[in-house]
């Protein structure tokens, strides 16, 4: 076999050639919708579908980066686990398990993990890998230079905090050590439960230094990407596709050869797709009309489940109004919750009061605050704005994508209806110019969401430190800061647990610097005869080297 260009499998490809199974015939009602787009699609425009490949997914909008250090998007994450891998990674039902170490050790006091590399890895140039390109890529992702917006993920390591704040600048006084090629020596702050899930997570995976370096921010392009993942980046056409091959140096073969991604926020054009056999699994919920999700939940490709996310609004409490809480909590009791789930997203959602999701049973969450119109016209009266009198022009920033400009329009029609404020004004952008408006703060109000990193509270929670990456809200509080560092050097669990829910109080009851919505439902569509691999599960966690087709797993 050629490593320089891979052969495509002789394995039968997904995409090609397959009639309809009678299971994936699309409902009658659909039928017309999507002959007519599909017409125009193909007379007018639309994605390169030529290049040959094995599975094609339809994966959500045009990728942010496809740089582990920088992405923050759930859908730019799929892509960078499937090109890079760290220490540890996740099986189909997204259990940890070994990754670029096959083994590692956990002191009696929690605080050191000595992980062991696989012998003879590689990266996709065929280089060795070493325990110093972990610690060289630990050391950019926290690096302020970096501007990691997870960098925080690495400061439970030892003076991990200070040095991505640059408090400190000597790297050598952080808690990793690389003390031979084959070894990487980490050492906690505390004791980290989660920590092996964190070592798996795309922030923490390496990344090859000398092509960063070299290439600087044109690194991670076809021809110059070098990679250590299941598959390697083999081109990318933006706006058309992103095609991944298996990267003949990866530590074990991966079931299927060559996976083509389709960027697109048109939910009619990813199901025109998949019903016209051009693409095998919508993997991206927003994906998939809410509309039609009535007709499919009946159909054998239509897959659902309960995950660990959930929406929410931000406020900037920087800016006026929503710099004084009663506005905050007015708009926050105003939103009926259920008429959103009920009539936009149609998924089954449940309505969210609080933050973090249902899933952790040692968990038990404040209790939030619900819908209560009459309670919401007195707090915004007492802030000045009777009836929404005089309440300023402000603008709802969302993505436009999915069912976000439905979402977006409705909540405006519940403020006008039960408050009466006639100047809040939609604000839809383009997946990537979004994340930057976000990251800058730079609206009034923002529809977000949010996907656990891990299975513990911790992962919703410890997001609204002050000035904390992912914060994006200008909101802080020392007292919250200070419990999140108690709740890390609790060893009680039961003790830990209530003192994050009693920093969660402070979110969703007290000071309100966001406003939950609703906890996720995953939806997916993929015929199961035909991909196997795809397991639901809390963190929504979907690795592609695990996919394979029924039949002809390696």
């Amino acid at each position: 076999m050629n490593r320089e260009g891979l052969e495509v499998s002789d394995q039968p490809a997904l995409s090609s050639g397959r009639r309809f199974p009678p299971q994936l015939v699309p409902p009658a009602c659909l039928l017309g919708a999507l002959f007519l787009f599909g017409a125009f699609f193909y007379f007018f425009g639309g994605w390169t579908l030529s290049a040959p490949a094995d599975l094609t997914i339809c994966n959500g909008d045009e990728p942010q980066s496809l740089d582990p250090a920088i992405v923050t998007g759930q859908l730019e994450g799929r892509i960078c686990l499937a090109l890079f891998e760290g220490l540890t990674t996740r099986n189909a039902k997204g259990d940890i398990i070994p990754g670029m170490a096959q083994s590692w050790d956990i002191s009696p006091d929690g605080l050191t993990y000595t992980f062991h590399l696989r012998p003879g890895i590689r990266w996709s140039n065929g280089d060795p890998i070493t325990s110093a390109d972990f610690l060289n890529s630990w050391e950019r992702a926290l690096n302020p230079a970096t501007a990691s917006q997870y960098s925080y993920q690495l400061y439970y390591l030892v003076n991990g905090e200070a040095y991505g704040t640059g408090k400190i600048t000597d790297f050598s006084q952080v808690g990793v050590k690389a003390p031979d090629p084959s070894t990487l020596v980490v050492t906690l702050n505390h004791p980290t439960a989660y920590f092996l899930e964190l070592t798996s997570f795309q922030t923490l995976c390496p990344v090859h230094l000398p092509t960063v370096k070299k290439y600087g921010n044109d690194w991670t392009k076809p021809g110059k990407m070098i990679s250590n993942g299941p598959y390697l980046l083999k081109e990318w056409r933006l706006n058309d596709y992103i095609l991944l091959e298996a990267n003949p140096f990866y530590w074990r073969p991966v079931p299927i050869h060559r996976i083509k991604v389709l960027p697109t926020n048109n939910a009619t054009a990813c199901l025109n797709l998949f019903y016209s056999k051009k693409t095998d699994l919508i993997i991206d919920k927003t994906s998939i009309p809410p509309t039609l999700v009535p007709d499919l939940r009946d159909k054998s490709y239509f897959h659902s489940n309960p995950f660990g996310a959930t929406s929410f609004i931000r406020f900037n409490v920087k800016r006026k109004p929503f710099d004084d809480v009663r506005v905050r909590k007015a708009l926050a009791l105003a939103l009926d919750k259920k008429d959103i789930v009920d009539k936009i997203t149609r998924a089954g959602e449940p309505i969210a009061n609080t933050l973090v999701p249902p899933g952790n049973a040692d968990y038990k969450p404040p209790e939030g605050l619900s819908y209560h119109p009459d309670e919401a016209r007195r707090l915004l009266a007492q802030a000045g704005y009777p009836n929404g009198q005089g309440f300023p022009d402000v603008n709802l920033l969302y993505a436009a994508r999915g069912s976000g400009t439905q979402v977006a329009t409705e909540m405006q029609a519940l403020w006008r209806r039960e408050l009466g404020i006639t100047s809040i004004h939609l604000r839809g952008q383009e997946w990537k110019v979004y994340l930057n408006t976000q990251s800058l703060i730079d609206f009034d109000l923002c529809l977000s969401a949010w996907v656990g990193d891990y299975n513990d509270p911790q992962t919703f929670i410890d997001m609204f430190v002050t000035d904390g990456g992912n914060n994006d809200t200008g909101w802080g509080d020392p007292q919250y800061d200070q419990m999140l560092q108690t709740s890390e050097m609790t060893a009680d669990p039961i003790k830990r647990m209530q003192i994050l829910r009693d920093m969660e109080k402070i979110l969703v009851e007290d000071q309100m610097p966001i406003v939950p919505v609703y906890f996720y439902v995953g939806m997916s569509l993929y015929d199961p005869e035909k991909l196997g691999g795809f397991e639901p599960n809390f963190v929504d966690d979907h690795r592609w080297g695990e996919f394979y087709i029924p039949g002809h797993k390696p």
